[in-house]
């Protein structure tokens, strides 16, 4: 089998960028992979590519040359905004390839991408024809003109038929493909199906694990900074954050004003590691519809439990009481209750709910799991074998 994977990296890498390098290097061992990628400029190019993004030409002319190139059985599509555009949908279906398309976030649902807006979860798009309060609030990056022409883009393409011509779509979770299928976006059931994000170098130890909690994430709002610092002041519960964003001079204030919030700063992947290995548990007090957050994924890897809000791919991906717990997203003294009824279990309750975690990363969540899920897939909508 050939596949061709077609990536358009952002101007800063992300968790998309990643998943397309693992994808990539995981496919590569028993396929034959080719990749095309494009990126996302600044200054007078991004704006070029952003003004013909509903149809780029150019980007076309690069799709049909790496199809000539690598006659592939099968086209990936991880992320067509903004250098690429739906075009390249519509050119591989016009060669008769197989088009499968990973859902990283909800941008076809809603120039937002995150279903969050202004402190807070906003589904207004969800079922519209055309998210008119999208646009007229700036949902995206704050300008009025440039969510305007991405909910054009969308909706033109949603008119044209190019987004029914997707032979499978993949989303990170159930809730996701909830979502995606009682929206208006208007593509059957049939055509998503749950291809979990996936985890690797990540070795049980037998350390032995700390009584302190443990952050790892984008110091920013829809991270549940605010209900995180809130949930932990006063306390004397040990709180270890590690990241860096908006947020990074709020935490560094909180830590001064209270000794037992400790900001570790941007880590690397060796050190997060490291983290987690010894930590009692993760707290992830996000306040957004997360797509599948890693870090989640490196926590059940790690044997390290979650206590995590109850919202989207979180409540998806914890059952409470089992591999993690939950609390109401937004309530820091939900958390801060949480946070007490956890030290008061004893150390084996603890180990048990974190062999849990590991358990649940095995099922679903491992490089193998997640390379049969996608040749699966694949040899569903081509016929052929490996």
């Amino acid at each position: 089998m050939r596949i061709l994977i077609i990536h358009n990296h952002y101007q800063h890498p992300g968790g998309e960028d990643v998943v397309f390098g693992q994808e990539r290097d995981l496919l590569n061992d028993t396929a034959a992979v080719s990749t095309l990628t494009f990126r996302n400029q600044k200054g007078w190019r991004g704006l070029w590519q952003t003004l013909w993004s509903p149809w780029n030409i150019w980007a076309g002319q690069r799709v049909k040359r790496a199809i000539r190139q690598h006659a592939p059985t099968i086209i990936h599509i991880h992320n067509l905004h903004y250098a690429i555009g739906p075009i390249a949908v519509r050119i591989a279906k016009r060669r008769g390839i197989p088009v499968v398309m990973t859902l990283h976030n909800y941008r076809l649902l809603c120039p937002s991408a995150t279903l969050f807006h202004n402190g807070q979860v906003f589904t207004e798009s969800l079922h519209t024809a055309f998210p008119w309060d999208a646009v007229r609030l700036g949902v995206h990056s704050h300008s009025r003109i440039k969510t305007g022409w991405l909910a054009l883009t969308v909706w033109l393409h949603k008119q044209l038929g190019t987004w029914n011509q997707v032979d499978r779509y993949l989303v990170l979770t159930d809730f996701a493909k909830q979502l995606f299928v009682n929206s208006s976006f208007g593509v059957p059931a049939a055509k998503f199906a749950v291809k979990p994000n996936f985890a690797t170098g990540f070795p049980l130890t037998d350390r032995p694990r700390s009584v302190h909690f443990l952050f790892v994430g984008r110091l920013a709002e829809e991270k549940g900074i605010d209900v995180l610092l809130q949930a932990f002041a006063h306390t004397g519960h040990t709180l270890r954050i590690a990241g860096d964003g908006p947020l990074k001079d709020k935490v560094l204030a909180y830590g001064k004003q209270h000794p037992n919030i400790h900001y570790l700063g941007a880590l690397n992947a060796q050190h997060i590691r490291a983290e987690l290995a010894v930590c009692s548990a993760l707290v992830f007090p996000s306040i957004w519809y997360e797509g599948m957050p890693m870090t989640l994924l490196e926590a059940f890897a790690s044997g390290t439990p979650v206590i995590a809000s109850d919202l989207g791919a979180m409540a998806t991906m914890i059952n409470h009481g089992e591999n993690g717990w939950l609390f109401t997203s937004g309530d820091a003294r939900g958390l801060q209750h949480r946070i007490a009824e956890w030290l008061q279990l004893d150390e084996t309750d603890r180990a048990a709910i974190g062999r849990k975690a590991r358990a649940r990363f095995e099922q679903r969540y491992t490089a193998t799991v997640n390379r049969v899920l996608l040749m699966d897939i694949y040899q569903a909508l081509t016929g052929k074998p490996e």
